[in-house]
């Protein structure tokens, strides 16, 4: 294949249009005209001499010449950031750039926190925190939208690298002065006779409760649901016997304000859930990302 085809600005073009599923969408996140990226897809497609999309009424999907350009292309792109990232590492790490995927609870204290100070001794260092659901962190990682993925799950995802698995309890948050508040542990035939704030039913907090409940013959009753997990918190911490859900490390910033705790749980179900830093299984990754997931983890384990 003629080197020339594989232009950086037709392939970067193609690879959005893979992503958003159409022209026109695609457009939007390169900010440019549609015509652009239809005149950029339409040459790649002729250069090549083959359709890269199964076009649709309702958008494109890459068939099977446009899914091995694809995966070539992230290949490409993959390794273009790690030469950069080791060019950088020359210079003892002055410049680089990581990727984050976080599921929302790590969000919003401890991966900014970790950043920060990271950056302490890496100034150069810029990052990019990308908040999603955690069924989307594995595919961000898979499909190289994130260099690192942070999430919670109990089962292996296919393609992705385990740079650690941690145990990440869940734990029952209330104010400081709710009735079960001086406990050392609970049991969810305790917690259930309170108001509970929950996230969305795809949540690992929600399907770990639903199991452990749905095993002991447990109903519930839930005033509050939200797909904002500090929310919960909130509802929680202002009082009336709300009690919410969260890991220690998501929430230990808010803890030290005395107006929650966080009391574990004896229920099996509600100790089986994992933190995992997760990259893509067979990529180098370029300095910088190394560095700090090297930085995560040990951050991580320093919490047991």
């Amino acid at each position: 294949m003629p080197s020339h085809i594989l232009q950086e600005t037709a392939v970067r073009y193609f690879l959005e249009v893979v992503k958003a599923g159409s022209i026109k969408d695609a457009a939007l996140r390169l900010n440019v005209a549609s015509s652009a990226v239809s005149r950029q897809v339409a040459r790649l497609e002729s250069d090549l001499d083959t359709l890269l999309f199964e076009r649709h009424a309702r958008g494109m999907v890459p068939n099977a010449a446009g899914e091995l350009l694809a995966a070539h292309a992230k290949r490409a792109l993959q390794d273009i950031e790690r030469v950069t990232g080791d060019i950088a590492a020359l210079r003892g790490l002055r410049s680089g750039y990581v990727r984050v995927a976080s599921a929302e609870g790590f969000a919003f204290d401890f991966i900014p926190s970790l950043i920060a100070r990271f950056r302490e001794k890496y100034e150069g260092i810029r990052f990019h925190l990308d908040v999603c659901s955690q069924s989307d962190i594995a595919k961000r990682v898979r499909d190289g939208d994130a260099d690192v993925g942070i999430t919670l799950s109990s089962v292996p995802e296919p393609g992705i690298k385990l740079e650690l698995r941690y145990p990440s309890p869940i734990l029952a948050v209330m104010a400081s002065d709710h009735p079960l508040a001086k406990q050392r542990q609970l049991s969810l035939s305790q917690v259930v006779a309170y108001p509970l704030a929950l996230p969305l039913q795809d949540s690992s907090v929600r399907q770990l409760l639903d199991i452990s409940c749905g095993r002991q013959g447990l109903q519930y009753a839930s005033p509050m649901s939200s797909n904002h997990a500090d929310a919960l918190v909130s509802f929680a911490a202002a009082g009336g016997g709300g009690i919410a859900f969260y890991g220690e490390l998501s929430i230990r910033t808010r803890l030290l304000s005395k107006a929650l705790v966080a009391i574990p749980l004896r229920d099996r179900e509600m100790n089986e859930r994992y933190l995992e830093v997760e990259t893509l299984a067979g990529r180098a990754l370029p300095e910088a990302g190394k560095a700090f997931v090297q930085f995560l983890t040990d951050a991580i384990k320093a919490t047991g």
